[in-house]
């Protein structure tokens, strides 16, 4: 029976039954069941029906939260998931991985006057669950096919929605991806306790089913060159991601035993999928029996730090050099670090590596204290003279970020436009780069972000794609929303 909306004065927020932290520590497992139907209902009932909604406003993809959380409410589920996979081509995986509590649930009307937030990641990921395990999940059917080409060079999250959306209009799709799966940073990157990977490779498999052509271990600049990939295409669309790591700085750096946060998160992933991991095997990026220092205090460091926890690490430790309230990751990902054994050593940062016998065995930091804020309003970490102190590592894992890499030498393509960061210059409105047809999306143009605004970049650029080749073929083209990158095919 559907539920009366506002129950928020009745109801307490509750996310799913979390798995018990010695249990998960175990495996690679998601540690968050799914809602049970009357659970699910009773937290959408919750929500306010504002009439601003503000959670629709912080998310990246405006996704209409409070209409899908009503028709959760009301037990109308496949209605349900069509409101919410309009404006979302993944919606099942942002309700796993987004930092909700920085975007739709921090900005929640509820969370602000203190009553709690409705939980509308656990809520989205039961509703889109709930629809692939009823089959209401089905590929793309245009109306018509459409004769021209996309080339989408990157089969991450933004590569993989620019697909589906061009997929919608009918468009001749083939995505080119240097690795041997689909997913790009989901599949390698975050870990399976976050995300487990057949969630990705379902989706992927949706796409192949959809039409989409897609090419793996493929490399752009080995395999072809940018020039002739636009050759064999009406337009394409970078959307590779940014996978170079923020190089860690200090006396020590490239000791064995430093490794950057992805290598070890990729291993870490490949071993989980089934691969052989000769490095793993070697011990190198294993974290078993070692003491684990890791540098940085994002979304990735955390990962890194769970995964050295289930790798039966003798100690996990997390340096980071502002304090809790100042992390730029999720506060939720951290309490679930805390809980399965992470000791954060706030306030700190590494000033060198030191080695015993040709490895890393200790980090020296020091302490910092937060002085005067700097251009962008966070406080600038200054070193306490005097407070240096040092900690047993025989494995550090730099989580500092990501940067692009040098894709006109990489794509033999000079000319490519980028900036001084490296990222890829665009029209904002069109997603095109000067260079004729060729777009760009996600992190490299936006620079290393979330999966959630990748999705979003995706949709955009299809727009961009298909007012493009309509303009080109001196078509009115089809009728195309603004704003989410809502295209559909007429």
């Amino acid at each position: 029976m559907g539920r009366k909306m506002m129950q928020f004065t009745r109801l307490t927020g509750t996310m799913p039954d979390k798995r018990d932290a010695d249990d998960r520590r175990q495996d690679f497992e998601e540690i968050y069941s799914g809602f049970a139907p009357d659970r699910a209902s009773d937290q959408a009932s919750r929500c306010e029906q504002c009439g601003i909604p503000y959670c629709q406003v912080h998310c990246p993809l405006q996704n209409n939260i409070p209409d899908w959380l009503l028709l959760t409410a009301q037990g109308r589920l496949e209605e349900a998931y069509a409101v919410s996979s309009a404006t979302n081509n993944m919606p099942e995986i942002c309700g796993r991985i987004c930092p909700q509590d920085r975007l739709c649930e921090g900005s929640c009307v509820l969370e602000q006057s203190k009553h709690g937030t409705v939980t509308i990641g656990a809520v989205e990921k039961y509703i889109t669950d709930t629809a692939w395990d009823n089959g209401w999940v089905q590929p793309v059917q245009p109306n018509r096919e459409r004769p021209q080409s996309i080339g989408i060079i990157g089969a991450g999250p933004g590569g993989m929605a620019a697909a589906e959306q061009l997929r919608k209009y009918g468009y001749q799709v083939t995505l080119y991806d240097r690795h041997d799966r689909a997913g790009g940073l989901l599949i390698y990157g975050i870990p399976g306790f976050k995300l487990e990977k057949h969630i990705v490779e379902r989706r992927a498999a949706l796409l192949a089913e959809a039409g989409v052509k897609i090419k793996l271990n493929f490399e752009v600049g080995r395999d072809a060159t940018l020039a002739e990939i636009r050759d064999r295409h009406d337009a394409v669309l970078i959307a590779t991601g940014v996978y170079k790591a923020r190089a860690l700085t200090v006396p020590g750096a490239g000791l064995p035993g430093v490794l950057p946060a992805l290598s070890y998160l990729t291993a870490s992933n490949r071993l989980g999928l089934g691969d052989a991991v000769p490095e793993f095997d070697s011990g190198e990026l294993d974290a078993k029996g070692k003491n684990v220092v890791v540098i940085g205090g994002g979304d990735t460091a955390m990962d890194c730090l769970r995964t050295a926890i289930r790798q039966g690490a003798a100690s996990v430790k997390c340096l980071y050099r502002r304090d809790r309230a100042n992390m730029p990751g999720s506060q939720r990902e951290v309490s679930n670090a805390i809980e399965e054994g992470v000791e954060f050593v706030w306030l700190s940062a590494p000033e060198a590596v030191l080695d015993a016998n040709g490895s890393a065995s200790e980090v020296q930091a020091v302490r910092m204290h937060l002085g005067i804020a700097d251009a962008t309003g966070r406080q600038t970490p200054t070193p306490i003279e005097g407070s240096q102190f040092r900690m047993p590592a025989e494995m550090v894992i730099s989580a500092l970020g990501f940067e692009p890499e040098d894709l006109p030498t990489l794509f033999g393509a000079p000319d490519l436009p980028v900036t001084r960061w490296g990222t890829l210059t665009v029209d904002p409105h069109t997603m095109m780069t000067s260079a004729e047809g060729v777009f760009a999306a996600g992190d490299i143009v936006r620079g290393a972000s979330l999966v959630v605004w990748a999705v979003r970049d995706g949709r955009d650029a299809a727009v961009g794609i298909h007012d493009y080749i309509q303009a080109k073929a001196g078509g009115a083209g089809d009728a195309v929303s603004g704003g989410s990158g809502m295209a559909l095919a007429s």
